[in-house]
């Protein structure tokens, strides 16, 4: 079981956007932990995805785990869940509690390098509904989480994810804000990212 969890939340201030930051969401002992357990046993997988017509090997790998059996599309992908882990389930609890939410769906993001990454995007997908709650759990390697707003070209952010931190998006973000994960010529090591989600 988890280790009770520091509930401090810093709020993100940003016009059309609800973003709460907690830094210290998991101990770090505990984070380390986990992300070695889930980069083991972690049926992770690498999709093609198409862009500009193009086809790409994704530059991550995934997976995708729920409590319902709903599939999740992007990019022309569309992944089928896996049953959750114990591990995960007791992390969806704690997720669920501090975010107030009842999360059906967890997609794991593996970057296994500074060269993996995220282009820009919005996770705005029809089956997630309208103003989705997105809560993002990060382990491992620090990356930074790029922020710009869609038709304000000077609104531009970036939050530096801490291992075992909790980054909360709720409100009009997924509709008024891109995000991304760039690359990194930098030597740096791996990092696991849980992104949680409803899909009635």
């Amino acid at each position: 079981m988890l280790n009770k969890i520091n509930p401090q939340g810093f709020p993100v201030h940003l016009p059309e956007a609800d973003i709460t930051y907690y830094p210290n969401f998991i101990a770090p002992k505990e984070a380390t932990r986990m992300y070695e357990t889930l980069l083991k046993e972690t049926p992770w997988q690498q999709d093609d995805i198409k862009v500009f017509g193009k086809v790409y090997a994704q530059p991550r790998l995934t997976a995708l785990y729920g409590t319902n059996q709903k599939s999740y599309s992007y990019s022309n992908i569309e992944m089928t869940p896996h049953k959750l882990t114990p591990l995960l389930q007791d992390l969806k609890q704690k997720v669920d509690t501090i975010c107030d939410e009842n999360f059906t769906t967890m997609l794991l993001n593996y970057y296994r390098d500074g060269k993996d990454s995220n282009g820009w995007h919005a996770d705005n997908e029809k089956e997630l509904g309208t103003n989705p709650v997105i809560a993002s759990l990060s382990f491992g390697q620090e990356r930074y989480f790029h922020l710009k707003h869609r038709t304000n070209k000077s609104l531009k952010h970036k939050i530096l994810l801490q291992h075992g931190s909790l980054l909360l998006m709720k409100g009009e973000t997924q509709h008024k804000w891109l995000h991304q994960i760039p690359k990194t010529a930098r030597k740096i090591n791996g990092r696991i990212n849980i992104t949680f989600r409803i899909i009635a």
